[in-house]
């Protein structure tokens, strides 16, 4: 249940704005292809939709999304919270790096 509540802190990472133009790289990537998330030694498969919704441990974690410069920030069923996180830039498909919140670090590879 500890995996379930950090992979949904970390995937509740809803603001305003659209990403700048240097993060855009990163987050189009990730809202169009999907990731997976590793946390602990736990991969989540994370699916994202044009219209703002994401989908995580199959079904069970639903929530919805916006991109804020660099940032990604979500709200989930399990953290109605909006939480957002910063990406690196510059990143695509098959990448991996860390990404940090309040909840810890956690690895995101691109699909």
């Amino acid at each position: 249940m500890r995996r379930l509540i950090l992979a949904a802190a970390v995937l509740a990472p809803t603001v305003l704005a659209f990403a700048a133009p240097a993060f855009a790289d990163t987050l189009q990537e990730v809202t169009t292809r999907g990731i997976v998330l590793t946390i602990q030694g736990m991969d989540i498969d994370v699916t994202y939709t044009p219209d703002g919704k994401f989908t995580a441990l199959d079904g069970q974690v639903t929530g919805t999304w916006k991109i804020d410069g660099d940032k990604l920030c979500t709200s989930s069923n399990f953290d109605p919270n909006v939480t957002c996180v910063a990406y690196p830039h510059d990143k695509k498909s098959g990448d991996s790096f860390d990404v940090t919140s309040d909840q810890g670090t956690a690895t995101i590879r691109i699909k």
